[in-house]
């Protein structure tokens, strides 16, 4: 089989997709599949593309550049490859393919249709633009999760290509090191866990007002660490945790490499992640991998994702949130109770199952191809 897939996320080394395709290229190799990857331009040396994947770049940079490349460029190199089944590994596929070519896409979240306000315009745009096009181009569509697939069949009743679930892996982390290491962050007491972009689908405004809910006691046992890196429409954070005099309280890390990122998912009480929206959500299986319990949403892919590894609770309740909170914050025994299985349950999301159930869905897609030609 000749899998050729679209690498235009794999410019930078800092964007949560482009992450999820170079893993799943690299589990795809593993298994055996011979991949093509077209990028727009140069992959960010970050990546390592393992040696025998052929990789095709060309010099599009700008954005206009960019969308020509994906409509005209990239399905000639396909098409010169003579690859059997084209992924579109994020929301898109090129309108025009050689008919020969089967094509899959998969689809993270339905943000735009969910959650439009917490988008940046231009990828709101680009969402409502492209990705209509996609599901009625593929013969296969793929969803992260159940809950997107259901959410995919519902909002799209037209849509006639199945809808087919597979979720993604997560790479492991380094070893982690002694919570000492923290200390130049400015950590020193216990803390819950935020990891995450800093945009508006992150909640952060109610998890920062719900801590501020908290009794002082409760948060004198236990800071509240923000890692990520700043997105878009966050600026005034800061503002609100200087407003709520929580300075010494809360902790702003930024991006951080892995080796302390695991440092941080393996000395946290919990992850605190009450999004408004999730595809899927990475630090939730990231946190459970080192035993740690959770405390997120009740909606869109959370609580599959979480299993019963983790508290739920309403993202638009603050009350709720600091209530969850405080209980995980204080009590011990509810939150090691919590986090029993919760490695167990992060062991189902590995990028080899990934890649075993892309690769059937490829050849399900090829079959389909092969009947519409014939």
């Amino acid at each position: 089989m000749k899998i050729g897939i679209d690498g235009r996320n794999l410019g930078s080394a800092t964007d949560g997709i482009g992450r999820f395709v170079c893993n799943a290229i690299k589990a795809l190799s593993a298994l055996g599949a011979e991949v093509c990857v077209y990028a727009p331009a140069e992959i960010n040396a970050d990546y390592e593309i393992p040696h025998g994947i052929a990789v095709r770049t060309g010099r599009f940079q700008p954005l206009p550049a960019r969308a020509l490349w994906g409509q005209a460029i990239l399905p000639a190199w396909a098409a010169r490859d003579r690859v059997e089944v084209f992924w579109g590994p994020s929301h898109r596929l090129p309108l025009f393919l050689d008919d020969h070519i089967a094509r899959v896409v998969t689809i993270h979240d339905l943000v735009w249709l969910h959650a439009p306000e917490t988008m940046r315009a231009r990828t709101l745009i680009g969402e409502r633009l492209l990705m209509k096009p996609a599901l009625r181009k593929a013969d296969v569509v793929v969803a992260d999760s159940t809950a997107t697939a259901t959410a995919l069949t519902s909002a799209f009743p037209w849509l006639r290509s199945p809808v087919s679930t597979v979720a993604p892996g997560t790479a492991a982390l380094p070893a982690p090191g002694d919570v000492s290491r923290l200390g130049p962050l400015g950590i020193t007491r216990p803390y819950a866990l935020f990891v995450g972009t800093l945009e508006p689908r992150k909640n952060l405004a109610n998890l920062i007002k719900a801590y501020g809910l908290l009794p002082a006691g409760t948060r004198s046992g236990c800071d509240l660490v923000i890692v990520g890196g700043k997105g878009w429409k966050q600026t005034r954070l800061a503002d609100q945790v200087r407003g709520g005099g929580l300075e010494t309280s809360i902790k702003f890390t930024g991006f951080v490499d892995d080796g302390v990122l695991a440092t941080l998912y393996a000395n946290c009480l919990f992850l605190a992640m009450p999004s408004l929206y999730e595809g899927f959500g990475f630090p939730i299986v990231e946190a459970q991998s080192f035993g740690k319990p959770v405390l997120t949403s009740n909606t869109s892919s959370m609580p599959e994702v979480a299993g019963d590894n983790a508290v739920l609770v309403d993202p638009n309740d603050t009350a709720a949130i600091s209530a969850a909170f405080d209980r995980l914050s204080t009590d011990a025994q509810f939150r090691n109770g919590i986090a029993v299985g919760a490695r167990e349950n992060a062991g189902r999301f590995t990028w080899h199952n990934h890649a075993t159930g892309m690769l059937q869905i490829f050849e399900q897609a090829i079959r389909q191809r092969r009947k519409t030609d014939a």
